[in-house]
């Protein structure tokens, strides 16, 4: 009499965890990244609260508030020279639009996009 198998297979069960495992994995690497960001934004976000466009004279100046609260965060990337300042109607725009790279396997990367627009009113 024959028996029945049932149940998966240990190369079954690899079969099934391998794609978890690398979104796993991939999510285990975009989590400094996206850390980051959010560093990134709450620093604009406090910038824009805490300043008003009649305070600061210069993208100079906003800047320099901004590094601030880099600081405070310790915000490393993305660096001040490529935060965009422009004055658009009586309004301050602070934008940091920049690409991130996480590497996942040996030449394979993960690129996210940020952009963050705050008005300092």
């Amino acid at each position: 009499m024959h028996r029945r198998q049932r149940g998966v297979t240990a190369i079954g069960w690899l079969f099934l965890l391998m794609p978890i495992a690398i979104v796993g994995y991939a999510g285990v690497r975009l989590t400094p990244v996206y850390l980051n960001y959010m560093k990134v934004a709450r620093s604009m976000e406090q910038l824009a609260s805490s300043t008003t466009a009649d305070e600061v004279s210069s993208p100079l100046a906003v800047r320099r508030a901004l590094e601030r609260f880099f600081d405070v965060e310790s915000v490393d990337y993305p660096k001040l020279e490529d935060i965009e300042v422009r004055r658009d109607s009586g309004k301050w725009i602070v934008q940091a639009q920049y690409d991130d790279v996480a590497p996942l396997f040996s030449n394979i990367s993960l690129q996210v996009q940020f952009d963050k627009t705050v008005e300092l009113e």
